[in-house]
């Protein structure tokens, strides 16, 4: 039977000997950030890399505490590449790991297996959540597909090959008889 007092340890009743009061480890993503992966920043530090090289300016343009953190930045960044190039090198691409999932989706041994595997699939392409009340702030997938189109449309359109003219030819008198000829037969059977 343990008591407890008051501070760091605490005295064990029936052998009198004090051990330390341990306090249970909490882990809070705001607080410990050298663990996570931080590809936003990784994708400032390559833009920003761009303008300057000074770690002092990057630090700045990336918003991280310490010049330590740009070049732990780096380091991730480095590791990363180093991680894609080894994966490429196994034969581990997108167009591999997406027919895995298509053939787990396809020929799954059990339901939930092929549940999950079509899950996956809809999250990739950002179907995996329907709202439909419609409430949400954001828009769907489709209505910024939509906005998109449009705003193509509105914009003028730059040419990038030389502009040709297209002179249609003249239909001869004849042609044009026998095709008028023809539409009316055609009309006539299905009236």
């Amino acid at each position: 039977m343990a008591h407890y007092k008051e501070g760091r340890q605490a005295e064990d009743v029936s052998t009198n000997i004090m051990k330390p009061r341990l306090k249970p480890v909490v882990y809070t993503t705001h607080v410990y950030s050298r663990g996570s992966q931080n590809t936003t920043q990784q994708m400032l530090l390559l833009k920003a890399m761009q303008v300057t090289q000074d770690p002092k300016q990057l630090r700045a343009m990336i918003g991280v505490k310490t010049v330590a953190d740009v070049y732990r930045t780096l380091d991730k960044l480095s590791m990363r590449k180093e991680y894609h190039s080894a994966l490429l090198k196994l034969g581990i691409d997108f167009d591999f790991i997406a027919s895995g999932i298509k053939d787990i989706a396809e020929s799954g041994e059990k339901d939930g297996d092929r549940l999950k595997a079509f899950q996956t699939l809809l999250k990739s392409i950002g179907l995996d959540k329907y709202d439909g009340e419609g409430g949400s702030s954001g828009s769907s997938w489709e209505e910024e597909l939509l906005k998109s189109i449009e705003t193509k449309k509105d914009e003028p359109t730059k040419e990038l090959a030389p502009h040709y003219e297209v002179i249609t030819p003249v239909i001869p008198e004849s042609a044009r008889k026998q095709r008028e000829d023809e539409a009316e037969a055609l009309g006539s059977i299905y009236e």
